[in-house]
């Protein structure tokens, strides 16, 4: 596909893969207002609360390999259609879910959800450098990218104007109340997540019609020979493995930070409102997106291993001074470890991908199923907070970011001066 003749071939499916971008940016960063509503509606504690995490990043880890393999042999535009409709038809389950007023339930659309978000994923970045002329491949690839913390951004706002409520949750006035009413209560908390997501499941519906019509490049046979051989090259190459372990540890800081974010807020602030505490996750998202195309520029300047070392540096002591200090300094430092955790995801997965050739889908896949972290490591902060308090809990990233600090050094000394491009989460 070269010139403008072919670009404007496929620019329906341009925009519509952009769009992609935004809804598994909105469907992760929902997660995180639905840890404090679930917290509230179904009493749960800090470690329960994380079996959203769990459920939803299990997800990815179980698909994202089948999701390679999809894509290898049927194509870019039947991974995305069956990615949106597994989408869509998570979101519309919160339907049922909210009915039945059953925690188990949501979890397991939610697991539906982050099945279709594999197969989005695992297509998506390799699809806008094929779409269209190969000459301005990294700035299609970087318009993509942006409209995925404008999607974080969105599922903060939707979270908190249309699930979350400003009631502070005060269990001694709960516990005084009457049968009737307790429940009224926590009926109420659980079915405001009802219509959000039965909008959000119709809306992806209609994105997964539309792929279906669009016209995606032609999938060529060629590319499944060899596949399953591919996956196992993949094992051969260090690096690749260092930065899908690193990979792991990064995205449970990022999603573990974020899942407690309202929590911490509402620890270290008494008497404020998960609907007020919202706000410090979405100033730690736009901070996020501001980091993210700082970060981009100053790869000029500084090379990316040495970019990603000072970024891990920062960030674990923030998160230290979340851990230790606490308070309303606590706090702030949380919010802005957000600014330097921006471009860990993407420059981790463009220097384990450096250098892989034929096997970078493979390559890909192995790392997008390291977002397990996210589930794995958010647990554990669940489990530290109900032991020793949230505060604590925050010490968990901030051993992480040491991990990617270790490994932004390895990749420092063996990197060739081959430039990278990375690859945004």
């Amino acid at each position: 596909m070269r010139g403008t003749t072919a670009d404007k071939r496929y620019v329906p499916a341009i925009v519509l893969t952009v769009a992609l971008f935004f809804l598994w940016g909105m469907a992760n960063n929902l997660n995180d207002i639905l840890i404090a509503q679930f917290k509230k509606a179904f009493t749960l504690t800090d470690f329960q609360t994380s079996f959203v995490q769990q459920a939803f990043y299990m997800g990815y880890f179980l698909l994202a390999v089948p999701a390679a393999l999809v894509t290898r042999a049927k194509g870019y535009k039947t991974a995305i259609v069956t990615g949106l409709v597994l989408y869509a038809a998570g979101a519309l389950l919160f339907y049922p879910a909210a009915h039945y007023g059953e925690y188990l339930y949501f979890l397991a659309a939610l697991f539906v959800i982050a099945c279709g978000l594999a197969f989005l994923e695992t297509s998506a970045n390799p699809l806008m450098t094929e779409l269209g002329d190969p000459t301005t491949a990294a700035k299609r690839l970087n318009w993509a990218q942006a409209a995925n913390p404008v999607g974080t951004v969105a599922g903060v706002l939707i979270g908190k104007y249309f699930i979350l409520s400003a009631i502070v949750h005060d269990e001694s006035a709960v516990a005084a109340m009457s049968p009737a009413a307790r429940e009224a209560f926590y009926r109420s908390e659980v079915v405001a997540v009802q219509t959000p997501y039965l909008v959000i499941g119709l809306v992806v519906l209609l994105f997964a019609v539309a792929a279906a019509v669009i016209r995606f490049p032609e999938h060529r046979a060629e590319e499944t020979v060899g596949a399953p051989s591919r996956f196992v090259d993949v094992f051969r190459h260090p690096r690749l493995i260092f930065a899908t372990v690193t990979q792991f540890f990064y995205v449970g800081a990022q999603v573990g930070m974020w899942s407690y974010t309202i929590r911490y807020a509402q620890a270290n602030v008494p008497g404020m409102a998960e609907h007020d505490a919202a706000d410090y996750l979405f100033a730690s998202l736009v901070l996020f997106g501001i980091g993210r195309f700082a970060g981009t520029a100053l790869m000029g300047k500084i090379a990316p291993p040495r970019l990603l070392a000072i970024f891990a540096v920062v960030s674990a002591v923030l998160a230290a001074v979340a851990g230790l200090v606490g308070g309303q300094v606590g706090l702030y430092a949380l919010v802005l470890a957000s600014l330097f955790m921006s471009i860990q995801f993407p420059t981790i997965f463009a220097l384990g991908m450096d250098g892989l050739g034929p096997l970078r889908r493979a390559g890909a896949s192995l790392i997008i199923m390291a977002i397990i972290g996210g589930a794995v490591l958010t647990g554990l902060m669940g489990h530290m907070s109900d032991l020793a308090g949230i505060d604590t809990a925050m010490l968990v990233p901030a051993v992480c970011f040491l991990v990617v600090l270790a490994f932004a050094v390895k990749a420092g000394r063996t990197l060739s001066g081959e430039a990278l491009q990375p690859t945004i989460h």
